[in-house]
Formats: C-alpha cells, structure tokens, sequence
C-alpha cells in the first residue's frame, strides 16, 4: 500500500499539476500487447500482424472454443496486481493502457462488461500503489492509422473515411468517460493513438482535427474534469495540427523511436510547449538497448518532459523490464505462421495453455536493469555521451567548440567520437540509433568523448539505497604522458583514475565510495592530460 494519494491530473500553463497544485513530471510504463496483441510481439511479425489475424491464426490451430478459453485466461493473467505492484517499487507513477475498442464494446450501447471488470481491478490495484492510469484508444473502430497496431480490417484509416466509424468512436469514449469521469486513479484520455501516419497525415489532417474537437465536445458534456491527451499525426510526430487548443485542460503527447537522443530532435515539441502553453509528454518510447534509454529517458528529464516507457512485458525478449518465458513447442508455431508445416492440435493447445500462464507476473523473468538504465540507478553502466542536457556550465564545460558529430548533440560542443576511428567520414549523416531487438552497438558504432584538462561532463545517478558505491571508469589517455580524472559525487570529490595512453578504452582501477539514497550528480572532471571516456560502471561494493 502506498502513501501517495492519487487527485485529478490537470493543466496548469505549460506544467501537468495534480489536485493540489504540485507539479507531476509523470514516469510510467505502458502495459502493451494486452488488449491489443501486436504481431512482432508473438514474434510472428508482419507475417501474422494485426490482433484480428493472430486471433484468426490462433483459432485455425486449436479452434474457436478452445481459442476463447485461451484469450479468457490470457487477459485474466496479463497485468494483475503483482504487476502494478512491482511498478510501484520501481518508482513508477502510471500506465498506458492501450484499448482495443472490440475488446470493449460490440456496438454502442452493447459493452463486454468482463473486459471492463479487469479494467475496474487494474483501477483498484493502482489505487492502492498511487498509480495513475492513462486509457489509450490504440484500436478505434474502423481504424486510426490503417495499420496493423490499430486492427484495422482492411488496412486504411477508415475511421476518417466511414461516418459510423467515427459514431462508434465516439459512443466509446462517452460510456467511458461515464464510467471514470469521477475516478482520479484515471489520470487522463489518450483519444487517438498514432493517427494518419505516412501519407494519411497530409490526405484528412482536417478531419483528425474534427474529430478531436467532437470527442472532446462529447467527453465534456458527461466528464467536465480529466485531462484530456492529443497525439499528433504520422505516428505522433507531426505536430502542425495544433494550432491552438481546443480543451482548457489538454496535454499533447509525441513518440520517440530509433534516433538520436539530444534536444534537437524533440525541439519542434519544445517549441510548440512555448508557443500554446500546454504541457508536452513522451507518450511511447523504448524497443532500443540499455544505452539509448539512459540517454533518451535523461534527455526528457532535463527538459521537464514526463514519459512512458513502451513497454512493461515482452516474449522472449531482453529489452522489457518483463520477460516472458517461450512456451514449449513455440518455435513450432512460429514457424508455422512464416508458412512452415502445421504443429499438431495438442502440441499448438500445450504452447497456447503454456503462455497464457507464462504470462503471469510470477512466472515471467524480471530484468532490473531495463528500468535502471530508464532510470540511471545503481546497478548502472551510464555512456560518456549521454552527458546530462542542460547546456555548458550546468551539464558540461569545455574550452572551445568541437567538431561536431553529424546528427547527435550538435548544439553541445563536447567532442563525441567513434571509439575505434573517431569522426566518421564522409557520407555517415547519423550515429545508428536503431537498436530495437535491444542488442548493444556494434564494436565500430561504439561512441566515447574526449575531454582535455579543465573540461568536464556530469551524469545524473539515483542511488535507491545509502551504501558502498564502487565506480570504474572505462577511458584511456590520448597522450604519452598518463592522464588524471577526478570524480566528484555532488560536486566533492571522491576518487580519481590515472589513466594511461592505450589504443582502446579499458577499465582504470575503481573508485569506492559512499552514497546516500536519492539523485545525485556524478561529475567527470580531467585533470590533466587528455582523455577518451566510454563509460562509467557503477556497482554496489557492500554486496
């Protein structure tokens, strides 16, 4: 049970406020792949993608009644309290839920109340953690985006294209602002997720801008008190929709995938956050490695930015705090989807019974350190390059410009390199951040920085306990003369590596000392000499 009290989210300027006026910079995770199954996530990829063509694939194998009873016991065990409350421990503060609307609702006025009491529960288990949750409409009937992670059944946005479609939508939203309009564990309504990517977003902006305005006229006249969240179109990104806004309390949301983690690629939403005085979130984010979430996740903390990391479970997969175990025989399934032979009615019913218990909490592999590079907590290997955000004299301080790094931090003046060959020649435009099975770079894409005497970069680190922190620094000299850094915890100093010339990073000697529960800022300061950094490896020494 937690002490923190869940009140109703509103906008207040720029800054998301709870009920009491104190600012909130939410820290979530969204709970994908539950309502919504997504076919990369049953590694079926775009072989069997959307959530009505894993259902039809999964009955052809089993058969439609088994199939129900599979789908029955997969939602009942996807996100149960042992969920909500391990979040909670991490310090997260809410959920994304993505909905499916026929997971929900026949028809208007026709509900799937079993599918809204696991709803209620969630509700409830987030109450008791101080949990909000965001419902986010992922599938709208007809469908927002003409893809598979809407479920649209013929692969275009007929939601902006069929009257009936958008009546559907609309009656959703209504019955379920009636049913949560006075419940603050709800923490807002995410209308539309990703609507009009690629061409649709240039072919019916204007019809994405009336139907916000009608969900947002039909919400208020039986919900007069949550927020209400608007994604721009083409995946979330463009934001040229909103010219105003069309609620007093509105939140505008963008995703963030596979690219470089520095301010000039969330400036537009910057931007726009000035410009309408409106509070701004990094809705969906992750599917990366550890590296880029500690610089994409510490890039919007600087900013003031609040986030939700996509997502909180995974099959068969590293890069989720949540790993699902692979069912006997799923291979076999897998295959079978790709166009290999058919598994056998028991073995396919075996897999199936297997993952739907695979999925509990209890049963999965939990993977701590996800959330730790999200987070930069200790356990942690923190990269030099994702230095803090704040600009020179705050998060870095170098003597003079550097030669930039095409397509990362450009507007900051520390040297980022290759760590094998330095800066890239001609014809590399970026560094590749696209990493989304969670692999690590490869050796030729590993990054570092190069620091002189007086210059210096910080990183933020959150300790979750006072203990024995033991620091190596992965850097070597660049001069034949040995080079010295001084850590410094909170701007004191607390060791230094002598470091001498070598061809390639390694390990200096480590660096003990103590730290106290809490965010902190751990500062590289060069002393003499020059110096390429890799990274920093923070461990506990008192284990």
């Amino acid at each position: 049970m937690s002490d923190r009290q869940v009140t109703f989210l509103r906008r207040d300027g720029r800054r998301l406020v709870d009920g009491t006026g104190q600012p909130v910079l939410l820290r979530g995770v969204a709970v994908g792949n539950w309502w919504l199954p997504e076919g990369y996530m049953w590694r079926f990829g775009d072989a069997v993608p959307s959530p009505r063509q894993i259902e039809d694939f999964i009955a052809g194998l089993i058969g439609a009644g088994p199939a129900e009873r599979f789908w029955t016991a997969y939602q009942r065990n996807y996100i149960t309290a042992a969920d909500v409350a391990q979040m909670a421990a991490e310090g997260l503060d809410s959920i994304r839920l993505p909905l499916n609307w026929r997971c929900f609702m026949e028809r208007p006025g026709v509900w799937h109340e079993p599918a809204f009491a696991l709803v209620d529960q969630l509700v409830e288990d987030c109450r008791r953690h101080g949990l909000y949750i965001f419902l986010d409409l992922h599938g709208a009937p007809g469908g927002q985006t003409g893809t598979n992670i809407d479920d649209s059944p013929r692969r275009y946005p007929e939601l902006f294209t069929d009257p009936a479609q958008q009546d559907a939508t609309v009656a959703l939203w209504v019955e379920l602002a009636r049913r949560y309009r006075d419940e603050p564990v709800i923490g807002g309504y995410d209308l539309l997720n990703e609507p009009l990517p690629r061409g649709f977003q240039y072919r019916y902006p204007d019809r994405l801008v009336a139907l916000y305005q009608r969900l947002i006229a039909a919400i208020r006249q039986v919900d007069p008190n949550h927020l209400i969240v608007l994604e721009g179109s083409n995946w979330a990104r463009n934001w040229s929709v909103f010219d105003r806004l069309w609620d007093d309390n509105v939140m505008l949301q963008f995703h963030k995938y596979w690219n470089a983690p520095d301010r000039e690629h969330i400036l537009e939403y910057l931007t726009k956050r000035d410009e309408l005085d409106v509070p701004i979130w990094m809705g969906e984010g992750g599917e990366n490695n550890l590296a880029w979430y500690q610089g994409s996740f510490q890039l919007y903390e600087d900013f003031d930015i609040g986030w939700n990391f996509w997502t909180w479970k995974r099959l068969a997969k590293h890069n989720a705090p949540v790993r699902v175990p692979e069912p006997f025989g799923w291979q076999d399934i897998v295959d079978h989807a790709y166009g290999g032979p058919r598994p056998s009615r028991r073995l396919a019913q075996r897999a199936l019974a297997e993952l739907a218990e695979n999925v509990s909490f209890a049963n999965c592999e939990y993977r701590p350190a996800v959330l730790n590079a999200v987070l930069r907590r200790l356990p942690v290997r923190l990269e030099a390059e994702h230095f803090g955000f704040k600009g020179a004299g705050r998060s870095y301080q170098v003597h003079s410009e550097a030669a930039h790094f095409p397509g990362f931090r450009v507007s900051d003046d520390v040297a980022v390199v290759y760590r094998r060959t330095g800066l890239p020649g001609p014809g590399i435009e970026e560094a590749n951040f696209h990493h989304n099975h969670g692999l690590p770079r490869m050796p030729e894409e590993e990054l570092a920085i190069i620091l002189q005497a007086g210059e210096w970069t910080r990183y933020e680190v959150t300790a979750p306990r006072a203990g024995l922190t033991r620091c190596v620094l992965w850097a070597d000299g660049l001069d034949r003369a040995p080079a010295e850094v001084v850590l410094e915890l909170d701007d004191q100093p607390v060791g230094r590596f002598q470091l001498a010339y070598d061809l390639a990073p390694r390990p200096a000697d480590p660096v003990v000392f103590p730290i106290e529960p809490g965010r902190h800022d751990l500062t590289l300061r060069v002393v003499s000499g020059r110096v390429l950094a890799d990274a920093l490896v923070l461990d506990w020494s008192d284990d």
